[in-house]
């Protein structure tokens, strides 16, 4: 995928100041991570009349292919039948309009810092995209680029040069050329419109699209003509995304003909506003899934097996159902942490007899982990190298035997879902792996089988009708003792 962004200047007012505005030196050429693959953005010309830079996005289609399952993108059917062959490296699309968000960001937010007065001037700009398909046609290239102040250009691309009678393909060649817009407005405008023409997206559409679309469309999307279009098309043509943002958009657009803020066309605005509760992090729902299994198992003697820096230790001690709790970790540096994060050392006596802190490796047995009610494997076994996991196995299951044992991890095909999460990675860099659904079950089957448990699965977060919840939990109970010998 490629897009230039051009302008010219004068020796007073260089065209060079595009450098500044996008936060790219003229005279470097960079590379950047994105979820899809590799931007590059490089200047073929800078100089005091003229410069251009240009955004190549390189993207990685195998690892497309991976996150998708064979799905395509945005799990379409025909993307499905053509997931090796298609346009996915070379036409515009949403994988090009996140590049943008996230190579051009603060100067998609107007800010530069060294020069301030900067990016509220229009300046004159040309925008080409060899590429673009526009569901639509041309026609509708025009319909949403002119009423924000741009002259439009959407050449036909013909499907085959060698035969005009097979007509135009659905992609166009696009010219934006405007001298009222600044850069900021420029690239907004790119961000929303170039998924609505291509009419897809390659991730799933979360509520926040709804935020986004607000903040990218801040300024024009209330007075456009064609607004309902954009916003079915951004939002995949959710029907409740779309009501939602309809309405806010509404709203705007009153209290800018009525001269006055939003608070005022609408007194709920500010109270719902306020007691909006923030999307709960995954952290959370998760030490908050940990507990709930934990005291419906009864257990009161917890150990937390990799504990790291005490975060669910802390949320145990709140409860007193559990009277002992033990974190363990191999990291000195992390108990050292936890111990001013529980504030050990000003804790009261009977709160303190309840938290022991002990440094120790969970590939090793310990005989000071036996005798446990339950043990908690939360985000620990996906940094192991797989080699040593059949250790850590038996050092719990085998060895230490709680009667209840809770292992979280990450769900590999949840990955899709993180807009920011570079092509073929995992999620945090001491990864060794992460597993998909069908994968974790089948080593909890198998770790449940050789040593007498029985186990069973819950999500944890927002559980996807596609591709599961962000973290999977499997919930191991020992057998009883004649079946766990029989075992």
């Amino acid at each position: 995928m490629f897009l230039t962004i051009s302008t010219t200047g004068t020796p007073e007012r260089p065209a060079t100041d595009l450098g500044y505005l996008l936060h790219k030196h003229p005279d470097k050429a960079q590379a950047f991570s994105t979820s899809s693959g590799t931007a590059h953005v490089l200047y073929p010309e800078a100089d005091a009349l003229r410069c251009t830079a240009a955004l190549l996005l390189e993207v990685d289609t195998v690892a497309l292919v991976r996150k998708g399952k064979g799905k395509g993108r945005g799990g379409a059917p025909d993307a499905a039948l053509a997931q090796y062959v298609n346009d996915r490296p070379y036409a515009a699309s949403s994988l090009l309009a996140v590049a943008l968000s996230n190579v051009f960001s603060s100067a998609m937010k107007g800010v530069c810092h060294a020069r301030p007065e900067l990016p509220g001037q229009a300046r004159p700009l040309r925008i080409e995209v060899p590429a673009l398909p526009a569901r639509g046609g041309p026609d509708l290239v025009a319909k949403l680029f002119e009423p924000l102040g741009w002259t439009v250009t959407a050449q036909p691309v013909p499907l085959d040069t060698e035969f005009p009678g097979w007509g135009d393909s659905r992609y166009v060649r696009l010219v934006l050329e405007s001298g009222t817009l600044t850069v900021a407005e420029a690239l907004r405008h790119l961000y929303v419109l170039l998924p609505v023409l291509d009419d897809a997206k390659h991730y799933w559409v979360a509520p926040d699209e709804v935020d986004k679309l607000l903040r990218a469309g801040g300024g024009w999307l209330p007075g456009h003509p064609e607004q309902k279009l954009i916003t079915s098309r951004y939002l995949a043509r959710r029907w409740s995304l779309t009501r939602r943002a309809t309405e806010r958009l509404e709203l705007v657009r009153l209290a800018e003909a009525d001269d006055s803020e939003v608070e005022a066309i609408d007194n709920a605005v500010e109270a719902e506003t306020e007691t909006e509760e923030k999307p709960t992090p995954l952290a959370v729902r998760r030490r908050e899934a940990i507990v709930t299994a934990l005291r419906n198992s009864g257990a009161s003697r917890v150990l937390d097996l990799g504990c790291g820096q005490g975060q669910l230790v802390q949320a145990l001690l709140k409860d007193p159902a559990f009277t002992e709790i033990v974190g363990v970790d191999v990291s000195m540096r992390a108990l050292t942490i936890a111990s001013r994060r529980l504030k050990l050392d000003r804790m009261g006596e009977r709160q303190a007899s309840r938290v022991t802190l002990l440094q120790g490796s969970l590939t090793y047995t310990d005989t000071r982990l036996k005798g446990y009610d339950a043990a908690v494997l939360s985000e620990v076994i996906e940094h192991l190298d797989l080699p040593r996991l059949p250790a850590l196995e038996y050092a719990v299951f085998g060895a230490a035997r709680p009667r209840t044992v809770l292992v979280t991890t990450p769900n590999a095909e949840y990955n899709v879902r993180w807009e920011t999460l570079p092509a073929g990675h995992l999620r945090h860099g001491d990864h060794r792996f992460e597993r998909t659904r069908a994968e974790f079950r089948a080593w909890a089957q198998a770790v449940a089988e050789r040593h007498g448990y029985t186990v069973a699965y819950e999500p944890v977060g927002p559980d996807d009708p596609e591709v599961g919840p962000p973290t999977q939990l499997a919930l191991f109970t020992l057998t009883s003792p004649k079946e766990a010998a029989a075992a």
